[in-house]
């Protein structure tokens, strides 16, 4: 039997919230709500959501100090609502961890789309695959990728990853040694034309490197910055 997915819709109007949550439980999901930041990081960090709707303009905490502290400790991931031209928040956005954006005002029926479209990157990102026949295998010296089960490990030790931060990895790791530039990772990962925000790559990088460090220096190398022009996979043998 397939697990319920639950989902945290924050938003300070009450009359947003009521939306979103009609929408999302006739698809079957298990809707909570919090009315402002504290509330909002309160039930983030004490409970676990398969998605979170995250308002950026709220009382107390804002989208983004909600966002970058539930990113300290979690991977869930985050759709941020924004309005219209909140541009440079929606890029700090990007920077702190969300995984994507809607603007206001927005169509019920997009939210879904985007709500199911990012469960499904999602949903397998920490799943334990038994499975040892699977097809979709990228495999380096300390770190493998399984596409299949959105899976990645690191000297055989599970990395949780936000799907953002497993989507340039993969990106990256699909095309060992060649080298990227932000501009052309934004377009391919990130899906969105920035001008003057290129801190987004940096800061996942950033982020990616940490994490693969916590489990093998080796694997954390191998996200390398070519200076003065973005990134590479680069294969180490030792």
């Amino acid at each position: 039997m397939e697990k319920e997915m639950r989902i945290l819709i924050v938003d300070d109007e009450d009359r947003i919230r009521r939306l979103l949550k009609m929408y999302l439980e006739r698809e079957g999901y298990i809707i909570e709500e919090a009315e402002d930041g504290e509330i909002a990081l309160q039930k983030a960090i004490t409970n676990d959501y398969d998605l979170i709707l995250l308002d950026l303009m709220m009382p107390k905490k804002d989208g983004i100090e909600v966002c970058q502290e539930i990113r300290t400790r979690k991977s869930t991931p985050i759709i941020m609502l924004t309005a219209k031209g909140e541009e440079v928040n929606r890029v700090q956005g990007f920077e702190v961890g969300t995984d994507d954006y809607i603007v206001k005002p927005f169509s019920p029926r997009e939210v879904v789309l985007r709500v199911k479209a990012l469960l499904r990157r999602a949903s397998t990102t920490t799943f334990i695959n038994t499975d040892t026949t699977s097809k979709d295998l990228i495999v380096f010296p300390h770190l493998t990728i399984d596409n299949d089960a959105h899976r990645v490990s690191v000297d055989g030790i599970d990395v949780n990853l936000t799907p953002k931060e497993y989507e340039l990895l993969l990106y990256l790791a699909k095309s060992p040694d060649k080298v990227f530039d932000r501009e052309k990772l934004l377009k391919e990962v990130w899906h969105y034309e920035f001008f003057g925000d290129l801190r987004t790559v940096d800061t996942h990088v950033k982020r990616l490197r940490e994490k693969l460090n916590q489990k093998s220096a080796d694997a954390a190398k191998m996200i390398v910055t070519v200076w003065g022009v973005g990134y590479k996979f680069e294969v180490t043998t030792a």
